[in-house]
């Protein structure tokens, strides 16, 4: 360590430094000492350092001429070069003490340099210690914040670096005086065509939309899925271009506390707080949201072109993204390829190619050679290992699109073709897809075709009557993952939910006039006596409800193009979903009740409930379930300007959360009545009775499915060879009877069927 002094009297510091501990450790070379007089940098006749302060007034100064020639002497010295020969480009801290030349060594200057304190701090991060300054570098056009590392930097041009950043071998970082940092602007004289643009959900680039800094998957939904209304379009780009300045006079920047190591290209980034970055291959045209609390990681290998990187994402091992919008606390890694394309808050996609895709939040994806083109996937799924959603054909433009609401879940190798749609929570099981699919019952299993007749099977409520343990899990699994600290929007976790329940009541339509046609056909004797439409329809529905166990398929030609496909269990179904809805409408109805201090329904409460707003109609945007109607609105309020940004956008989104209560509640006493085809006053005690023990028997089942689910795992012969002994196997995966979730669970059950006789037992009054 070398330690230089700027001083008028350099011969009173021969005692101090040479006696003692100093003395000592000066004379074995543990450090050296330089002293310069600063008189001997005066250009007058009798080597005045001093002049009268600006002014007037007592007292004297330094010369900054005098000074500056000073310390130019130590860095010309330590082996730094300016392009400018006088530094007058050269501006540091004017603060006592704060700037030690001694700390830039071998560094070409160039442009304007302005630095902050440059001191003997050492700066830590992980197993990396480095002393602050410039070292073995080249730099021009920088501004440079407090105790900043800059080391074995190649080229760094045009960045302002905040507070405590370290650079450590960085071979090119710069910033060109057009940079859009991923956001979809241009600059003053840009052409059109260099507009960047995300081709999402369709490889044509039909559904592109411009990503912002702000965008989250309802922004990008409401953009790309509403085509039809230009002026709404267009005022979604004007809005985007809203406060984004249009001169070239770009900066990049880098934010407190980030580290930038062992990378090799870095151009036209913003870089936000916190950040870590090593070995990355070449980051351009991009921001990186990063703070304290939500840290984003960029790793070895990594390449990221025109894109928004969300507040705590990482991107690892050779991930490529390119024309991209990733949300908060995401992991991109292990080979994957993204390009146009969104992807919601916590997910994940690893090992795989994900192209032209809007996904909502809580997608995984982390299976080898899974394949996802021209998707809409409304989060919460899982694609498979060897899944390939969406493939072209050669007859057909490649303008084909996959939209699959939320919790979809293809097996393992499954491959479909576009186009295809999936209702909520469809399990589809592993198979060639050969044609389009179009399945509209949730929580249904999707089977292959028969080899014989070429159709589909499908099991509507199958996960209800079969894997009620999944769709209780999920509920809490999701809520669970969720590690974002600032939510923009709010997310549905519930797989019941409006929009759920808005598909069952279409699949309970479904299946009554399929089955109208199934009596017709197998018995007609039966729908003799019905006349009209309506008629017809309330036989089948009468059947479906006299035989609830009845053992017959029906035929749906829409769900498969050319072969159509059989619907399994259909009488089984039909009670399990009427079930799901009146369980669903009850609870809600209850949950409102208690947030009100009531323990029973009554007609004022009733009454209370009918004044709120009813939507019927209902859709997923980003995660959040919103009524059609309100969206509706929101485009109104857009096109009419009093909606003139992206913030007043979620501030909406939020407005729209806080009021979700009031419609749930709603549109669940709307859910009762339609079930019973009347008014809740006019429900009989034989109805009360029967929504009693079929919410009840709902409840039971899902402890009674999430225990034996978990149960089999310990005493299955197949799950437990593998342990030497049951001490083993429970240390393993630990005790049955000490399972939080099962336990909670059954606590909950309880609590809420012993309510649900209170609530409800006695019928309105």
């Amino acid at each position: 360590m070398k330690i230089t002094i700027l001083t008028l009297f350099p011969e009173m510091f021969d005692g101090v430094f040479s006696t003692s501990i100093l003395g000592k450790s000066l004379a074995d070379k543990i450090w050296e000492l330089e002293i310069l007089n600063i008189r001997d940098f005066s250009c007058s006749k009798h080597h005045e350092v001093d002049d009268k302060t600006y002014g007037g007034g007592r007292g004297r100064i330094i010369k900054p001429d005098v000074l500056d020639s000073a310390l130019q002497s130590v860095l010309k010295k330590n082996g730094n070069r300016n392009v400018d020969s006088s530094w007058q480009n050269f501006y540091v801290s004017k603060e006592d003490g704060a700037f030690n030349p001694e700390l830039i060594h071998s560094t070409l200057f160039s442009g304007f340099i302005i630095l902050g304190k440059i001191q003997s701090v050492e700066l830590q991060y992980n197993d990396l210690h480095l002393l602050c300054g410039i070292q073995n570098s080249r730099v021009s056009n920088i501004v440079v914040g407090d105790h900043c590392a800059i080391r074995d930097v190649h080229y760094l041009d045009n960045y302002i670096l905040k507070d405590r950043v370290i650079l450590f071998n960085v071979q090119e970082m710069c910033c060109t005086k057009h940079s859009k940092f991923g956001n979809g602007i241009l600059k003053e004289g840009e052409p059109e065509e260099h507009r960047v643009w995300l081709g999402i959900a369709n490889e044509n680039d039909g559904r592109a939309v411009l990503p912002f800094e702000d965008m989250i998957p309802a922004d990008a939904y409401l953009w790309s899925h509403y085509r039809d209304d230009q002026e709404l379009l267009d005022r979604f780009k004007e809005m985007t271009e809203l406060g984004n300045t249009k001169k070239l006079d770009t900066i990049g920047l880098v934010g407190n506390d980030s580290v930038i190591k062992n990378s090799n290209i870095i151009k036209d980034t913003k870089v936000g707080e916190c950040a870590y970055i090593k070995g990355a291959f070449k980051i351009k045209n991009t921001t990186i949201l990063s703070s304290a609390e939500e840290v984003s990681q960029i790793g070895e290998g990594v390449e990221l072109v025109n894109g928004i990187l969300g507040y705590g994402s990482r991107v690892f091992y050779q991930a490529i993204a390119v024309r991209f919008v990733i949300g908060r606390n995401c992991q991109v890694k292990y080979g994957a390829r993204i390009l146009n394309s969104v992807l919601g808050d916590n997910s994940t996609i690893s090992c795989c190619e994900v192209l032209n895709n809007l996904i909502f939040p809580f997608h995984e994806q982390h299976h080898n050679s899974s394949f996802l083109i021209a998707t809409t996937i409304m989060g919460q799924s899982n694609i498979a290992a060897g899944a390939t959603i969406g493939s072209n054909h050669n007859s057909r433009s490649p303008d084909g699109e996959i939209f699959a609401k939320r919790g979809f879940w293809p097996g393992l190798c499954s491959d479909f073709k576009h186009n295809s749609r999936f209702a909520s929570f469809v399990l589809v099981s592993k198979g060639s897809y050969q044609y389009e699919l179009d399945i509209p019952y949730p929580f249904a299993l999707v089977s292959p075709q028969n080899s014989e007749t070429q159709a589909i099977q499908i099991t509507p409520a199958w996960m209800f009557m079969y894997d009620m343990f999944a769709i209780t899990r999920n509920g809490g699994k999701f809520k669970k993952r969720d590690k974002r600290k600032t939510k923009i929007q709010n997310i549905e976790f519930d797989p019941l939910a409006p929009d759920t329940m808005q598909e069952i009541l279409f699949a309970l339509d479904r299946i009554i006039g399929l089955t109208a046609i199934y009596l017709k056909q197998n018995n007609p004797e039966y729908m003799k006596n019905a006349k009209s439409d309506s008629e017809v329809f309330q036989l089948a529905k009468d059947y479906l409800h006299k035989n609830p166990t009845a053992n017959f398929v029906l035929e749906d030609h829409l769900c498969q193009k050319r072969y159509g496909a059989v619907i399994a269990k259909p009488a089984q179904a039909y009670k399990m979903y009427r079930k799901i809805v009146k369980y669903y409408a009850t609870k809600t109805l209850m949950e409102y009740c208690t947030s009100l201090n009531i323990d029973s329904l009554n007609l004022d409460v009733v009454n209370k409930i009918r004044k709120l707003p009813l939507y019927t109609e209902w859709e997923n945007v980003g995660g959040q379930i919103m009524p059609s109607e309100k969206i509706q609105l929101l485009f109104e309020s857009i096109k009419s300007g009093s909606i003139n940004d992206w913030k007043a956008v979620h501030q909406y989104y939020n407005l729209c959360e806080c009021e979700y209560g009031q419609y749930k509640v709603r549109y669940a006493l709307y859910l009762l009545e339609q079930l019973y085809s009347c008014p809740i006053e006019d429900f009989t005690s034989e109805i009360y009775k029967n929504i009693l023990e079929d919410v009840t028997v709902v409840a039971n089942e899902i402890y009674n499915e999430a225990f034996k689910s978990r149960e089999k795992d310990y005493y299955d012969y197949y799950r437990n060879m593998t342990y030497r002994s049951s001490s083993e196997m429970e240390n393993v995966i630990g005790k049955l009877s000490d399972n939080e979730f099962l336990i909670q669970l059954k606590e909950e059950t309880k609590e809420f069927v012993e309510k649900i006789h209170t609530f409800i037992g006695g019928g309105v009054s």
